[in-house]
């Protein structure tokens, strides 16, 4: 697949125009936001295409268009794509792992009561100078600010909000994906401060944000991830669907033609 410009990019993607929540919030914000990257089988009317930001990729078109070695580059990552595409995929990695998914739109209303922090901790939205305070978290967490291009691009975005104890993150919360009309969010806590609540009191107050902006915020977790489903529960989450994406392991020697 070749990189698309965004300026050959129609101001609606029609490829994901319509889609769920999730996913049609992923491809607009790499459109908005420039923190993603456009690909097709070619520049003019293309037949197939994807859409990667961080480490997830959505996949529209005639996966006819595209042969497998062209997909060597989505390695390692999450796939989402309709069904069409599930034999192409499979012929170009040597492991296509299945994780069910599921997503939850908010129904409201927020909580009536948001937990007090403790002694010395403070909720507030993040500010660009909060980006060294972002960047200090733990590797495991780092993935947080991956969609906007890193912890400067998330501090700066107005679409976070954190647990503070004076300059070091203990929980955070944020738009992962902003659509036009889904925001994505996601959220993440240090190990020991868990069971505080401090992430459904950074969950909430984004919630206002998203909702104040006329928009809907949307969560997506695995199903096996019974903290994040209570999480989304508590903050006025409610089921809308399920789906299934792909962890794609390294390129096939037989996509890429080595046999032997």
């Amino acid at each position: 697949m070749i990189e698309l410009s965004r300026h050959r990019l129609p101001a609606v993607p029609p490829w994901f125009a319509a889609g769920p929540p999730g996913a049609a919030a992923q491809a607009e914000h790499a459109l908005l936001t420039g923190a993603g990257r456009w690909w097709a089988d070619r520049a003019d009317h293309p037949r197939a295409v994807a859409v990667s930001c961080a480490d997830q990729v959505l996949f529209g078109g005639d996966p006819t268009a595209l042969a497998p070695i062209s997909l060597a580059g989505f390695a390692g990552h999450y796939v989402q794509a309709p069904a069409g595409f599930l034999p192409l995929l499979s012929s170009a990695f040597d492991l296509l792992l299945p994780w069910e998914r599921m997503v939850y739109v908010h129904r409201g209303p927020l909580p009536v009561s948001v937990p007090r922090p403790p002694h010395g901790v403070t909720v507030r939205r993040l500010a660009p100078e909060d980006a060294p305070a972002l960047a200090a978290l733990d590797a495991d967490t780092a993935w947080i600010h991956a969609s906007w291009g890193g912890a400067a691009g998330l501090a700066a975005s107005g679409h976070g909000w954190a647990a503070f104890q004076k300059d070091r993150i203990l929980a955070l919360a944020c738009t992962y994906f902003r659509g036009s009309t889904y925001e994505d969010v996601a959220c993440v806590t240090r190990p020991e401060h868990r069971r505080q609540r401090l992430a459904l009191a950074c969950v909430t107050a984004l919630c206002a944000d998203v909702a104040a902006r006329g928009h809907i915020p949307s969560w997506r977790c695995s199903r096996d991830n019974r903290p994040s489903r209570l999480l989304a529960w508590n903050a006025g989450f409610r089921l809308e669907h399920e789906y299934v994406h792909y962890f794609t392991g390294e390129p096939a020697r037989r996509a890429a033609g080595i046999t032997g």
